[in-house]
Parts: C-alpha cells; sequence; structure tokens
C-alpha cells in the first residue's frame, strides 16, 4: 500500500467480513492491523487478496519490508517491454514512415504497422494497471488505478493506440517510481528494525555459549556482548566493563561507561569491553521494539492537515471526473467540434482528477519526520503531536530532573532538639520507602556515614509536601516548611541555639540562637537549596538541606526558545527562593513554586484558556497530569521507563535537553514541508486543469508532471526532514 486513497480498498474489502472488529491502515509504512473473532485468517488474507494486495507477513512485521527492489519486480520487467514497444511505433512513425502500412481497417479503427506496436504496448504494460482497475471496480473505489484503467481502455475503443501506449507506459513508470520513493521513507523504518541483531549469545547453565534467536531469549537469561556487538535485548550488566554507544536509541553522541548494576538497551553498541548481562525484556518488549511500534502507529492519529486533504481529496476527484466527461461529450455535441479532439482532453482531465500526489503529500511528510526524530533519541507518538509542537509558543518546565540534573546530595542537616546522626537516621527510616530524588539523597547519607535507619511503618504520603510514618511508638513527619506550617508550627516564633545545643522555649532571646524560618531557612533556601524539616507533631528536631546541580545545557536551550519566540515557564513544587535562584541562572521568564502537582495542572489550563499552545517539559511519572492536559507533554529520559512514555505525547530518550530545541525545529521543518507538498500539489493540479479543455497539457503531460513529477516531488521533499540532526 502507497496512496492513503489507493489503500481504502483494502479497508471496504474487510468491512464486509463478518467478525471484524476494528481496521487500521498505515499505508506509508506498508501495513494493516485488523483486530477480528468469529472469523477464520484465511477469510481475512482472502478479503485483503479480493481488493488486490497480497499478504506479506502475518507473525513477522518485518517481512513487508522483504520484497526485492521494485526494479526487478515483475510489473518493471513488463513495463520496460513496454516501452520498448513503445519506442518502435514511434520510430515507424517518425523515421520511416515508409512501412507504416494500413493492416486493417474497422469502422473508426485504422490499424497500422505503428498502431500494433502502440496496441502491444498498451496491452504489455497495461495489464497491471487493468488488473488493479478491475479490483477498484470490485471494492467501487474511485481511484487513479480505476481511473487509468477506463483512460486506457476507452482510447483503445476510440481508436487512439499512441494515447494508449503512452498512458499505459508513462503510469506504470510512475507507479514504480512512486513505490520506489516509498520505499525509501520505509527503509527509515527498516533501519530501526535492523538496529536489534538476530542472534545472541546464550550463556547456558554450565557456563557455555550458545548462540540462539534473539526472539527466543527469555527474561532472567544470561547473555555474552562481545566487543563490537550490538546488544540483543534490554537488560542489566552482572559482569564486565565497557563503554557503550548508545546513541541509536537515546540520540546522545557520547559513549556512556557501563559496569555491573547498569541499564543496557538492544540495539546500542558494545565498543570496548566484554559483557554479561542478564536479560530484563523479552525482543518484542525491549525499547527499541516499542520505539519502532510507536513510530508505526505515527499514522493512526491524523494531523489536521491531513483532516483537510482528505475532506477536500472526496471532493475533488468526483469533481474534475465529471469536468472530464463534460470535456469528451460537450463540444462535440453543441458546437460540432472534433470527438477526437476533446476525447484526448478528457483523457487528460482523468489522469489530473487522481490526487494520490496530494493525498501523500502529508502522511510521507510525517513518517518522514518521526522516523527522522526516533533516529536521534526522540519519540513523537503520532504526527499531531509532531504538527502541534510547532506552534507550541510556551514551555513549561519542571525543575528537579528536568532542568536539573536530578542527582541530589545532602548539603547540610542542622539539629534543634537532637544530634544531626538522630535527625538523618529519622528522615531516613521515613524515605526509605520513596524513589523521589531527595529521598534517594537522605537514604545515601544515612548509608554512606553508617547510620542505623530505624524501621518506619504506616506511611502517609501528602504528594507535593511531605510524608509521614510511624518510628517506635512515635509519629514522624518529613516535608516542605510550608508542610510544618500546616501542621501547626509557627516557624516565624521558633528559635534555636546555633551551638547546637537545645532551645526548649519558642520566644527564647539568648544571643546564640537564631530564627527558624528567617534566619535559617531563608538562607539555605537562597543558596539554592531544598529545606527539609524532620519532627514529630509536637516539636521540629532538625533541617535537612539538598541540593541538585543545574544542567550544563539549560542555559543554552533556554536561549534557544527565546530566540525562537517562545515564553518559558517553570513549574516546580519547590520554595520560591529555590525556584527563582534557579529561573535567574538560567533565564526562564516566569516561575511558579510551591505547586502541587493538581495546582501545576491548574497553571497549563490556565495558559492554555489564555489561547496558548503548551508544551509541558518533566519527568513522565510525578508530572503526568500536566503532561496530559498540556498542548504537548514531553517526558525526560525515558529510555527504559514505560510509564514515561506512556504519560507523554513526545518522550526525550536521552537525559539531555539539547535535543528540546532540535526536536522544535524539527517540527517547524515539518509543516513547512507538508505545507509546501499540499501547495505544490493543488497548484500544479490546478494548472494542469485550467490547461487540458484548451489542449495545452496532453495526456503526457498529466502523467508526467501532475502524476509521477508530483509524487516524486512532495516525497524528496518529506525525505529532506531526514537530514535534520541535534546541533
Amino acid at each position: 500500500m502507497d496512496c492513503p486513497t489507493c489503500a481504502g480498498k483494502v479497508e471496504r474489502a474487510l468491512s464486509r467480513v463478518d467478525g471484524v472488529e476494528s481496521i487500521e491502515l498505515r499505508p506509508t509504512v506498508g501495513r494493516v492491523d485488523v483486530s477480528f473473532t468469529r472469523v477464520a485468517v484465511d477469510e481475512v488474507v482472502s478479503a485483503i487478496e479480493s481488493a488486490g494486495y497480497s499478504v506479506a507477513g502475518l507473525a513477522d512485521a518485518e517481512d513487508r519490508f522483504d520484497r526485492p527492489p521494485i526494479w526487478r519486480s515483475r510489473r518493471a520487467l513488463l513495463t520496460a517491454f513496454g516501452a520498448v514497444l513503445a519506442t518502435i511505433g514511434g520510430v515507424i512513425v517518425l523515421l520511416i514512415p515508409s512501412i507504416n502500412v494500413e493492416l486493417a481497417s474497422i469502422e473508426w479503427w485504422s490499424i497500422t504497422t505503428a498502431g500494433v506496436a502502440f496496441l502491444l504496448a498498451s496491452v504489455v504494460a497495461g495489464t497491471p494497471v487493468i488488473r488493479d482497475g478491475y479490483f477498484s471496480v470490485r471494492q467501487r473505489s474511485l481511484d487513479i488505478d480505476l481511473l487509468m484503467s477506463i483512460a486506457i481502455v476507452a482510447a483503445v475503443l476510440a481508436g487512439m493506440p499512441f494515447e494508449s501506449a503512452m498512458l499505459a507506459v508513462l503510469y506504470s513508470t510512475a507507479e514504480l517510481l512512486e513505490r520506489h520513493s516509498m520505499d525509501r521513507a520505509r527503509s527509515s523504518v527498516k533501519e530501526l528494525m535492523e538496529l536489534s541483531p538476530e542472534v545472541a549469545s546464550r550463556i547456558d547453565d554450565q557456563g557455555e555459549l550458545q548462540s540462539v534467536p534473539v526472539a527466543s531469549l527469555a527474561i532472567g537469561d544470561l547473555v555474552a556482548v562481545r566487543p563490537g556487538e550490538r546488544v540483543p535485548i534490554d537488560g542489566i550488566v552482572t559482569e564486565g566493563w565497557s563503554v557503550v554507544d548508545q546513541s541509536p536509541i537515546t540520540g546522545e553522541s557520547v559513549p556512556v561507561e557501563v559496569a555491573n548494576g547498569d541499564e543496557l538497551f538492544a540495539g546500542t553498541i558494545n565498543e570496548e569491553g566484554y559483557l554479561e548481562m542478564r536479560a530484563t525484556a523479552t525482543a518484542e518488549e525491549t525499547t527499541l521494539a516499542r520505539i519502532i511500534e510507536l513510530v508505526e502507529d505515527a499514522e493512526t492519529g491524523q494531523t489536521e492537515h491531513e483532516r483537510l486533504v482528505d475532506r477536500f481529496a472526496g471532493y475533488y476527484t468526483p469533481m474534475v471526473v465529471v469536468v472530464a466527461l463534460i470535456t469528451v461529450v460537450g463540444p462535440p455535441l453543441f458546437v460540432g467540434a472534433s470527438w477526437g479532439t476533446w476525447f484526448v482532453r478528457g483523457l487528460a482531465l482523468l489522469v489530473i482528477a487522481c490526487p494520490c500526489a496530494f493525498v501523500i503529500s502529508t502522511p510521507v511528510s510525517v513518517v518522514s519526520g518521526i522516523t527522522s526524530a526516533a533516529r536521534n533519541g526522540v519519540l513523537i507518538k503520532g504526527g499531531r503531536h509532531l504538527e502541534a509542537m510547532a506552534d507550541v509558543d510556551v514551555i513549561a518546565f519542571d525543575k528537579t530532573g528536568t532542568l536539573t540534573t536530578g542527582e541530589m546530595s545532602v548539603i547540610s542537616i542542622r539539629s534543634l532538639t537532637t544530634d544531626s546522626a538522630d535527625v538523618l537516621a529519622r528522615a531516613a527510616s521515613l524515605e526509605a520507602s520513596s524513589n523521589h530524588p531527595i529521598a534517594k539523597a537522605i537514604t545515601e547519607e544515612a548509608e554512606t556515614g553508617g547510620v542505623e535507619i530505624p524501621p518506619a511503618t504506616g506511611f502517609e504520603r501528602h504528594p507535593g509536601r511531605g510524608l509521614s510514618g510511624t518510628i517506635g511508638m512515635t509519629q514522624y513527619h518529613i516535608g516542605s516548611p510550608a508542610f510544618f506550617r500546616e501542621l501547626g508550627f509557627d516557624l516565624d516564633q521558633l528559635r534555636y541555639r546555633t551551638d547546637g545545643g537545645r532551645c526548649l522555649e519558642a520566644n527564647c532571646r539568648h544571643d546564640t540562637c537564631e530564627n527558624l524560618a528567617i534566619d535559617v531557612v531563608a538562607e539555605l533556601e537562597a543558596a539554592g537549596h531544598t529545606v527539609m524539616l524532620v519532627g514529630t507533631s509536637d516539636r521540629i528536631e532538625g533541617v535537612i538541606a539538598v541540593s541538585d546541580t543545574v544542567r550544563q545545557e539549560a542555559s543554552a536551550v533556554i536561549k534557544a526558545f527565546h530566540d525562537s519566540g517562545v515564553s518559558t515557564v517553570l513549574l516546580t513544587g519547590d520554595n520560591e527562593r529555590v525556584a527563582s535562584a534557579v529561573a535567574k541562572q538560567i533565564g526562564i521568564d516566569t516561575v511558579h513554586a510551591g505547586l502541587l502537582p493538581e495546582e501545576k495542572l491548574e497553571h497549563i489550563d490556565v495558559l492554555q484558556e489564555q489561547s496558548h499552545t503548551v508544551a509541558m517539559v518533566g519527568d513522565g511519572v510525578n508530572d503526568a497530569p500536566s503532561l496530559t492536559s498540556a498542548t504537548v507533554g514531553i517526558a525526560m529520559g525515558a529510555a527504559g521507563t514505560d510509564t514515561a512514555i506512556e504519560a507523554a505525547d513526545i518522550a526525550l530518550m536521552g537525559d539531555n535537553l539539547d535535543h528540546l530545541p532540535y526536536l522544535h525545529r524539527l517540527s517547524r521543518q515539518s509543516k513547512s514541508v507538508i505545507r509546501q507538498n499540499i501547495g505544490a500539489s493543488l497548484a500544479v493540479k490546478a494548472v494542469l486543469a485550467i490547461g487540458a479543455p484548451f489542449g495545452v497539457v496532453t495526456v503526457v503531460h498529466a502523467v508526467l508532471i501532475g502524476d509521477m513529477g508530483m509524487s516524486l516531488g512532495v516525497t524528496g521533499n518529506a525525505m529532506r526532514l531526514a537530514r535534520i540532526r541535534p546541533d
């Protein structure tokens, strides 16, 4: 399937099969997904074959890419033979007219030597066209196959073998070129499939290496990866050290070091050392397989331009066909004009009525753009998201793990009523069950310092604020200053001794005491640290300051968006001082701090109500509501993380902000290419349609320019998107 309009025959055929529940066509990648019950597979295949197509593969999705080069196909050979016959006829007419004698005359037919060559060319090159036209009739599809079949047969019946031969040969050549162009577009999807090797080295129970198909690997299998080999499956390193090129998955140009416990992705390249790994997924469940699946699914949701084109094509083709019929019969009947002259002009309009180049202009651009992005570590889950990203005028960022590295560490521990080791132990006890970066920093600090962590029970989470739990017989809390204000503490009055001693009075006036909120918390937050308080419902025992590092590329990324006219917003659950310090450092326009997840969502909604097109960038888990609500949700560092890929419209597989300006540039260029393709297709069709009734545009012009030329033009223009790379 190459053209969405022509592939409609498959949909019509399948829709008439009882038991077929859903049909999803992906003509640009040559695939149809059919869900059915109460019907045999053979019946589904027969229905597809009744539409003139064959099924390349049922179980192996790669089978459809294994067809031989189009120039060695049976249709190419027939077209070449037909071209030779048509050339012989032309040579006879132009160079040796003496042998172009009349062999027979029947009614208005005059059969000459050259005419026989032209008729043979029509039969040889036109047979595949007429076959496809026959299937179009069976499926009641007014597509180019039917229109060209009518034109070829009508030209023969009208005694115009030259026109018939030209239509058959030129159209078949145009079809071959269009299929070649579509194969080029599909080759980028095939290249993704070829990233994963077919064979892996599995280590058996005796420690021996066995060469097995990757498809046979199971979760838990031990696999060896030698230097220079591609990683065959997702897994965890169990032995060895190496440097791995992860660019096929994450788009990161710099190879990363991996050792025991590190994650590996199928399709990446082991550059140096010998590695042993434990498989964590099957071949169908790897990150690479997920990328390929989502790239191929990109056609399921139509873009705004695709819907516009489909609606227009539904009116355009019948309208031009009617005009062609009027052109053929109108002048001869009403003004006595030549039937032959106006028949040829009507044939030209019939060819122009085909909307193929116009219809494929958008999907081929979408697939090219999405596949290009996937090869550079950006996974776009549909053409409508690619198109929407081009219109973004506000981009909102989460802070932790997005603008910062998310690798947090404990900077300071200040005890109020007990020693710092006890403060850290109780904090680590509460945070032990959490995967939040702050929790990891606190627990790692305790483990590194050899602090004994007591067990905690009865956890109660307070999203965006903190959490509570019972240690021993006492309930403890850890969270932001705002959380402890909710618990009833007046932080502006609470003081403590700077020498670490106890301060029992809330209104203490000793010289060595400081105000907790005004002096201590303010000092730590002004330095860009995140402050966590630890205590019970009656007293605050200590303050822990944690911090992470702003990404090196953050400032350049923000500047790139500003240069493109896009405003930037920071939405974070962290406090105002920390958020403002980060925003000032990298140049973000607007800051909204101290937000709960639902409050981030409210800010996104407000921006959209103000007619802004908003993109939200987050980690794909904590920010899932905001990512879902934004016009475009973008997840960071999504490689190997199903949750991040599911939550977002677009996933940056690597942990690098540099891909955001690339994504924006690719989206804008893709939208520009789509508009160029649609505009050029419409303009060319309009000029040809106007010129045909006046005899300026012939059948040859209609095929070479309107069909073959435009199909090649829009496909070639779309393929330019593959050359766009991240800076």
